[in-house]
């Protein structure tokens, strides 16, 4: 032994060890930090993966560390900025009083009334959690306000001007389409002065702050039929509308005794409620466990659809122009009009077989308007125009009735089989072949043509509610491990948001609205189903059409493509949730682009909630840094993102 020492040091064989050894210990420290830092993202259901390695929950005796409240007191303060408001669920436990609008406290006692089991822990501050050397090109250390006079409300694609102007006609409603700008303009929307944390669920649904939503021409417009009276600082709806002569709990009881086979919250659950004015009918239904989707076109009845949203009620802007409305075919249970000025029967009777498109066979059509009641000569034509057309369509009229305030009602309903098509005498209007069938509805023109019905098992109406949420939907793939697949989708939605998302440092008790940017099968929101909540369920229209499928479960959802801008009204989401979508942004859209969406949609005090790859995490952190909205991060692939009051001087 001691030879071989004295001929180690003789032949000079140290450095070259000692270099050898060096080496292998650099290596075992990157094969270990590459372990460490790496997570599962792999995605075999092609939109959400299901064996995502969640590692345990938080300890409820160890509860999670939210930001350092330390870092936002360095920054400067912004005088003329809104002041931050206390936590949401402070103002859901006192009485609205006209006198009593919410107290304002510091951002430091904000935090510090957070629920109990968010207060220390697991959480991460993003500059604790990671480097801020991120190559995003931000452009955007001098985010500016938004100008103009409809600076406050503005919606990108439904306010271009320029776009609007520059139209040849506008008989169809063109006007009222979507035309969005080519780029999406890095500024930020300015608060309406006076702005408030929301009214609380489910004290929204009957009043909400006048200054969130300072609009009084639909106040005076329809001042004399109940739809939204000014009362001090508040709007305030007490249930009224057109045809609601009675209220609108009388009007959705008559509709249920003029025919028992529809069945409120049963076989009835997903509602589409046409020209919806503030929303009232589906803000009503959702006692009774139905879920309606309200629309209106942004018109001359200003701020309807924005007044929907922050009462807490669901609704999209849209409109049964030229183009096809963004839902599945085969989709809703019921669709309703109450003197909703659509005229049904134009070019032929396109509007009528755009809601053929998306109602379900066997589903209903409610429609309550002066032609249904009125005998004058302009009434009756529309009538008879309908009746020609809902003939063609093979639709049946399975009711017709008035109330006793002489308020017209007639139903009609969709055929489940195509045996009816097939005795027409003339094939007018033709069934849709089947590239005109399978188009997703995305700036798709108007069809000329009935989509064919679907056959077997996808005819089928789903279960009752609530057994639908669970069941195999009747439309999802006929592929044979299509239901593990939907079963195993269930089942990792409802773990993540109870192990992960209910722990996270975010209010639940101030969430109503949600977005859910690419929603795949609707796990999330049928994970959220007990919570006084709802979701609007978004698949990207670069993604698998499962849309469908989320309607047949008894949820509600759009098509949309991230990038462009939504078609909603500014601050109208409590919360938006999103899952290893934005690491796809780099191939189409800028990530800037979209974030400047969300902090467009989203009310302030609201959250962003989602899940990514690392890399995404990094760059969605910086940006919304940049905005001065606070950013937690949790197992490398968790964000929680809530948005300030700040927003940049004028």
């Amino acid at each position: 032994m001691t030879n071989f020492v004295e001929t180690f040091y003789k032949d000079r064989k140290f450095p070259f060890i000692f270099t050898l050894f060096a080496l292998l210990i650099c290596v075992t420290i990157i094969l270990f930090a590459n372990t460490t830092i790496n997570f599962t993202a792999s995605n075999p259901i092609a939109f959400y993966p299901d064996n995502v390695k969640v590692q345990q929950p938080f300890n409820h005796h160890d509860p999670p560390a939210l930001t350092d409240s330390k870092d936002h007191q360095e920054q400067p303060l912004d005088h003329d900025a809104p002041p931050v408001l206390t936590d949401s669920k402070d103002h859901q436990e006192e009485p609205l009083h006209h006198d009593a609008p919410p107290v304002l406290t510091d951002s430091k006692d904000r935090q510090e009334q957070l629920p109990p089991n968010q207060h220390e822990g697991g959480l991460l501050h993003w500059e604790k959690a990671f480097d801020n050397n991120v190559s995003v090109d931000l452009n955007m250390v001098d985010w500016k306000l938004c100008k103009g006079v409809l600076a406050v409300d503005y919606i990108p694609c439904l306010d271009n001007l320029k776009a609007i102007k520059a139209l040849k006609r506008r008989r169809h409603m063109e006007h009222r389409e979507r035309h969005c700008p080519k780029s999406t303009p890095h500024c930020l929307l300015p608060l309406p002065k006076g702005y408030k944390v929301p009214v609380s669920w489910p004290k929204s649904r009957d009043m909400i702050w006048y200054d969130n939503v300072p609009h009084p021409k639909l106040v005076e417009y329809k001042k004399e039929q109940n739809w939204v009276v000014k009362s001090g600082e508040y709007l305030v709806f007490p249930g009224g509308g057109t045809q609601f002569k009675e209220g609108v709990n009388h009007y959705i009881n008559f509709i249920e005794k003029t025919l028992p086979a529809i069945q409120w919250g049963k076989n009835i659950r997903v509602v589409l409620d046409a020209g919806c004015g503030v929303a009232s009918f589906g803000g009503y239904l959702l006692d009774r466990n139905v879920i309606t989707m309200s629309f209106a076109p942004k018109d001359e009845h200003e701020a309807q659809i924005q007044f929907a949203l922050e009462r807490g009620i669901p609704a999209t802007l849209s409109v049964i122009g030229t183009q096809k409305l963004t839902f599945p075919d085969n989709g809703f249970d019921l669709i309703h009009c109450a003197r909703c000025r659509v005229h049904w029967d134009a070019d032929g009777g396109k509007p009528l077989f755009e809601l053929n498109r998306i109602l379900r066979p066997g589903g209903f059509f409610a429609w309550s308007a002066t032609p249904v009641y009125r005998d004058d000569e302009r009434d009756q034509k529309v009538w008879n125009a309908m009746v020609t057309v809902t003939k063609e369509m093979c639709w049946t009229v399975v009711a017709k009735t008035l109330d006793s305030s002489g308020i017209g009602l007639v139903i009609y309903q969709k055929p489940t089989s195509s045996s009816c098509y097939e005795k027409r005498k003339q094939n007018k209007p033709p069934i849709c072949k089947n590239n005109e069938s399978k188009q997703i509805s995305w700036y798709t023109k108007l069809s000329s043509c009935l989509i064919p019905l679907p056959v077997d098992a996808a005819a089928s109406w789903p279960m009752s509610w609530p057994n639908r949420l669970t069941s195999i939907p009747p439309s999802l793939s006929s592929e044979p491990d299509a239901s593990d697949v939907f079963n195993n989708d269930t089942k990792h939605w409802s773990r993540i948001v109870s192990d992960i998302y209910l722990e996270a440092p975010v209010n639940w008790s101030s969430v109503r609205n949600i977005m859910d940017m690419n929603a795949g099968f609707g796990g999330f929101a049928a994970a959220l189903i007990d919570r006084p909540l709802w979701v609007m369920n978004v698949v990207p229209i670069d993604m698998p059409d499962t849309l469908s499928v989320i309607f047949d479960r008894g949820l509600i959802g759009i098509y949309h493509d991230w990038c462009e801008s939504l078609s909603t009204y500014p601050r109208t989401y409590d919360l938006v949730h999103s899952s290893f979508l934005f690491k796809s942004f780099n191939q189409r859209c800028d990530i800037v682009d979209v974030v400047v969406e969300i902090d467009r949609i989203l009310r302030p005090d609201g959250y962003l909630l989602v899940q990514d790859s690392m890399e995404a995490i990094r760059k969605l952190g910086a940006i919304l840094n940049s905005l001065h909205w606070s950013v937690t991060s949790y197992q490398n692939q968790f964000l929680v993102g809530r948005k300030s009051f700040w927003r940049p001087k004028p």
